[in-house]
């Protein structure tokens, strides 16, 4: 047998597994990363401490296993902005120049929403591929608040702006060529014509023009391409492995998941994308914020939805790209800020219950003999963007709502909360779905991956709302596995990701919808959309021109 390891770097862990040739996870490390908050809506990590944790977690999945039998090694990471200076060290992207660890603005990192607007309102080209407009979770903006916000203590001394996931390969390889999936999706880059230069001065960042753009990156490549002469002796020793080690280009980890699902053979399932091409199926990556992976042959604009972006995922395939900025998180939020949670941890504990597990067995309790716990939302409603709306309406401003509420603190006013919550996010699935489909995309089934495809209600309201099956991966960290596959591309074992992808992924379980409760979505769809359609109501009242 031979392995490949996946590297996954996500919000706030760095986990690692050994896969075999056949897709199978044969050990699975994490550690936890730090995550300083050193003001409102700015998030910060530390590049040296994120790459010492995936050497931890990489030598203890290999532990024991002859190097020689390691292929290969990919890392997907979060959409995080690494600044270096020029001898590859460390510049700080906080107030406090003595915090020169702390050199990563996350992806969820919001200080940039005036950079985002101005950037919108130029009405550049390169914003067709991104929706329309410019999120504060893509990398122009940050960098144009780095610019003007610390010149001196960051902006001068940098020398190398990496997203995260290339930061690792180039650690890895000490190769600066970048992944077309992050430079693409999170940076305007447009193959094959590559960077353009108008767009970079016309917002105020003309030094990123110069030498080739090389602080940004010159020479790119698709995901899975083996990089330089693989690990470098220094890596090598840091991971435990053997030099020469085939490195694939990275992954966003979002995009890593989509690797880990969409290829999985589906005949004998029943399902409608059978017999279908690749682009009939969504992968929906869903943790502490979701996203929606929807490939295609031709490039299609989806207002709202960044992309097309050619080679982001599939090599040769265009990428579209919706999300939601907090789910996970969201519904942590919900439910840890109600007078009941502390009521709720004490039951689930004397259960032997998790939190959620507990939660879903008490509205199932509490449905009785309505036909579908899903009815038990009817009074209660939520929209979602307590952290802004990705897409597709692609605003950071908007907020969250909740209509229903009563003085109730109970325990069944906590778990009907998070119903509706569930409920919310699941409509805003259809609702990026709808637009996806006005696009010219046809897709049929939805493939999950991700932490919160472990919560089966969180997955079956999924399939009721959308009223589409959902298909669950034979192993849950698929996106581990898709960054598996990354260096079992680079290897050459595989001529193909498809290739890869198809011998590694497969199907674990179907979710159906329940067509019992499909006229309620419908009544709960449009109950969705009329509040955020009075969310603007009221801004243009209170704000009039």
């Amino acid at each position: 047998e031979v392995y490949y390891v996946g590297v996954d770097v996500g919000t706030a862990s760095v986990r690692a597994a050994l896969v075999s040739s056949s897709g199978l996870l044969e050990n699975v490390a994490q550690e936890p990363i730090s995550i300083w908050e050193p003001h409102t809506d700015h998030y910060v990590q530390s590049s040296t401490q994120i790459w010492d944790k995936c050497c931890t977690v990489v030598k203890r999945v290999t532990q024991g296993v002859e190097k020689s039998r390691v292929r290969g090694i990919g890392f997907d990471a979060t959409c995080s902005l690494v600044v270096l200076d020029q001898s590859f060290q460390p510049v700080p992207v906080t107030h406090n120049a003595g915090d020169r660890h702390k050199n990563v603005v996350m992806w969820m990192d919001h200080r940039a929403e005036e950079q985002a607007t101005r950037i919108t309102r130029s009405g550049h080209g390169v914003l067709s591929r991104v929706g329309g407009i410019m999120s504060p979770e893509l990398q122009p903006p940050k960098l144009l608040w780095l610019k003007e916000n610390l010149k001196e203590s960051c902006w001068d001394k940098a020398a190398h702006f990496f997203d995260l996931p290339d930061f690792l390969s180039w650690k890895a390889t000490g190769s600066l060529t970048r992944s077309l999936c992050t430079l693409v999706c999170k940076w305007t880059y447009c193959p094959p014509d590559g960077w353009d230069s108008t767009f970079w001065i016309s917002i105020g960042l003309e030094d990123l023009v110069e030498n080739n753009f090389s602080k940004i990156g010159s020479a790119t490549c698709p995901p899975g391409s083996p990089l330089g002469d693989g690990l470098t002796q220094e890596a090598a020793a840091d991971l435990g492995l053997q030099p020469g080690t085939a490195v694939g280009a990275s992954l966003i980890d979002a995009h890593a998941g989509g690797l880990g699902v969409l290829g999985a053979a589906v005949k004998g399932f029943a399902l409608p994308c059978e017999d279908q091409p690749i682009s009939a199926r969504m992968a929906v990556i869903c943790g502490t914020s979701t996203c929606h992976m929807a490939i295609s042959e031709q490039p299609l604009f989806v207002p709202g939805v960044w992309g097309p972006c050619l080679s982001a995922m599939v090599p040769g395939m265009w990428l579209n790209e919706g999300g939601q900025s907090a789910t996970g998180r969201l519904i942590d939020h919900m439910v840890q800020s109600h007078p009941a949670y502390a009521q709720l941890q004490e039951q689930a504990r004397q259960s032997g219950d998790n939190t959620y597990s507990y939660l879903n067995n008490h509205l199932s309790s509490m449905a009785g003999s309505l036909s579908a716990l899903d009815l038990l939302g009817s009074g209660l409603h939520v929209w979602p963007d307590f952290h802004g709306n990705r897409s597709p309406l692609a605003d950071p401003t908007l907020k969250g709502m909740v209509i229903g509420l009563s003085l109730s603190q109970s325990l069944d006013d906590l778990a009907l909360l998070y119903l509706a919550t569930v409920q919310a996010l699941a409509l805003g699935t259809l609702h990026i779905l709808e637009a996806m489909k006005k696009a010219g995309h046809d897709i049929r089934t939805l493939f999950f991956c991700g932490g919160l495809s472990k919560n089966p209600l969180f997955v079956q309201i999924h399939a009721n709302a959308t009223g589409l099956p959902v298909v669950l991966p034979d192993q849950t960290e698929a996106v581990l596995l898709g960054a598996a596959v990354l260096g079992a591309r680079a290897s050459q074992d595989y001529s193909s990701i498809q290739e890869a992808m198809e011998a590694m992924a497969k199907v674990g379980r179907v979710v159906r919808p329940d067509g019992r409760v499909q006229s309620f979505y419908q009544r709960k769809y449009q109950v969705f959309l009329r509040l955020f359609a009075h969310q603007r109501e009221y801004q243009d009242l209170m704000n009039p021109v």
